[in-house]
């Protein structure tokens, strides 16, 4: 997802009674051959032929450097780096994986936890126990994607810190030129080959590499659409797959834009009336503390906070406001954090924003931005101009005002890289039943998309979370967590429309 500057949220899509509680499910074909030809009991083998060792250079939650854990372990696979020329160039795709915690192994299941431009390599060392239920026969497997962190990520000098940092009397086409020639320059030979589609090949290389038939995967937020479009190119080889807070790549950049700032804005609405009814320090009333913390961010465009050495300005306070909408659980950080800047210290705001930007205790940044960046100006044709894009900003500032940018930027005008549409072909006819699950309350990726993305799959069985959150498995859903770990760890596919109440 992207942040203080209009493309970046136009590029957004971040990481958030049950129909048939007791029965939510119905029996299929198991699409996982390797679960079904052996005896029950009997693990089964590791035959891939990635070369597995300990991890070095994680991070733990504290952002010190991480102590070695047996149980979780580092590889890498050479891909094209140019699948034209499949005996081309190559690149390294950094992997990790959390080994199975039983012997009744079923194989592996990859993850794609969002972004795009999320490493899965950070994301899964620190999340693995919240998929504790899936690792007891499942080896847990993560990875960075091509152009991400340690997979030839997409570097810009140090434009993204000088975007952050911008005033909102910035000359936003003049930071689009300085921000995409210093990607050019330090990424230019990635650049044209880290879309989605190409991703999705990669993962059909990681399939094979793990040694496994079928290909199990859990995508969230956009890693729902490099399942989709994997599973469009490779129909055959889809295994047990969920897609959970699913996204509609067919969408332009406008109604990605419209939609998802009136996603934050429901969200944000919740928040204020949930705020108010637990007895909120930012208002008595619902209306009150929307209007309070609208005036706290558009404050930051004159005044904005000294934290330290460093300023939260307009644009990072819009980050910070955002951040704890994704998840009902943050909410209360929120209030803490607007509340705090209300009296004058923006250290919480700048932690949230610092947390959405990929920003790291030593002051430098993940890829995070620049490689979402770079995938979405790859994954398709639309290259907005300046016209266009302030057009769209006056719309996102009717809906949600503290979504809308001072200094709209283009960055994809003067991508580098070109762009096509191939990535929004979905069309999995011929796989498995493929389990799409979309949240009412989701603010990054709303409702409507799931069921979009649903038709679009053809093989698609929606699942509806009913609460509020980005991520419908983390939620704290009993409902949602039993109906996918069934599917998951038994094969059997949830009943058509399934629906789960609010945690």
């Amino acid at each position: 997802m992207k942040k203080t500057l209009l493309t970046f949220v136009l590029c957004a899509t971040a990481l958030a009674g049950c129909g048939s509680a007791e029965d939510p499910a119905k029996p299929a074909a198991d699409p996982t051959a390797k679960s079904t030809d052996r005896s029950p009991g009997r693990p089964a083998e590791d035959t891939g032929t990635v070369a597995w060792s300990t991890c070095t250079g994680l991070t733990g939650p504290d952002g010190k450097p991480a102590a070695p854990d047996p149980s979780v372990e580092c590889g890498t696979i050479k891909v094209p780096l140019d699948y034209a020329k499949p005996d081309g160039e190559q690149i390294d795709l950094a992997l990790i994986r959390v080994k199975a915690t039983t012997d009744d192994r079923l194989g592996s299941l990859v993850f794609n936890f969002g972004g795009p431009g999320g490493s899965g390599v950070d994301t899964l060392a620190l999340a693995a126990k919240a998929f504790a239920g899936l690792g007891t026969r499942y080896d847990l497997v993560s990875f960075d994607p091509r152009g991400v962190d340690r997979s030839a990520g997409v570097r810009c000098g140090g434009e993204v810190e000088r975007l952050l940092a911008a005033g909102s009397d910035a000359d936003g086409e003049k930071l689009t030129k300085q921000f995409t020639a210093a990607c050019e320059k330090d990424s230019g030979k990635i650049l044209p080959h880290v879309g989605t589609v190409n991703a999705a090949k990669d993962l059909e290389r990681l399939r094979a590499a793990l040694g496994d038939d079928k290909l199990n995967y859990f995508g969230l937020s956009y890693g729902t659409h490099l399942g989709a479009v994997y599973a469009t190119h490779f129909p055959k080889n889809v295994g047990r797959f969920v897609l959970d807070s699913a996204y509609d790549p067919t969408v332009t950049f406008e109604e990605r834009a419209v939609t998802q700032a009136t996603g934050f804005a429901t969200s944000f609405e919740a928040f204020a009336k949930d705020c108010v009814a637990q007895g909120c320090d930012l208002g008595k009333t619902t209306a009150e503390v929307k209007a309070n913390v609208e005036a706290l961010v558009e404050g930051l465009k004159t005044k904005p906070l000294k934290v330290g050495s460093r300023t939260l300005n307009h644009g990072l306070g819009q980050l910070a406001v955002i951040t704890p909408l994704y998840a009902k659980a943050t909410w209360p950080m929120l209030e803490q954090a607007a509340a705090s800047a209300m009296k004058g210290d923006g250290a919480t705001l700048l932690a949230l924003a610092d947390s959405y930007t990929g920003r790291k205790p030593d002051g430098t940044y993940s890829t995070m931005l620049t490689s979402l960046q770079a995938i979405n100006c790859v994954d398709s044709a639309e290259r907005p101009g300046r016209a266009e894009t302030a057009a769209i900003n006056k719309k996102v500032e009717k809906v949600f005002p503290v979504l809308a940018s001072e200094t709209p930027v283009m960055a994809c005008s003067y991508w580098p890289a070109k762009g096509d549409d191939e990535a929004k072909r979905i069309d999995a006819t011929g796989s498995a039943p493929i389990v799409v699950i979309g949240g009412k309350g989701d603010p990054a990726t709303p409702y409507q998309w799931a069921v979009s993305l649903n038709k679009l799959l053809k093989t698609g069985v929606l699942v509806t979370y009913e609460g509020e959150g980005h991520g419908a498995y983390l939620s704290g859903s009993s409902c949602i967590m039993r109906l996918v770990d069934t599917y998951v760890l038994s094969g059997k596919v949830p009943a058509a429309n399934t629906s789960c109440p609010a945690a």
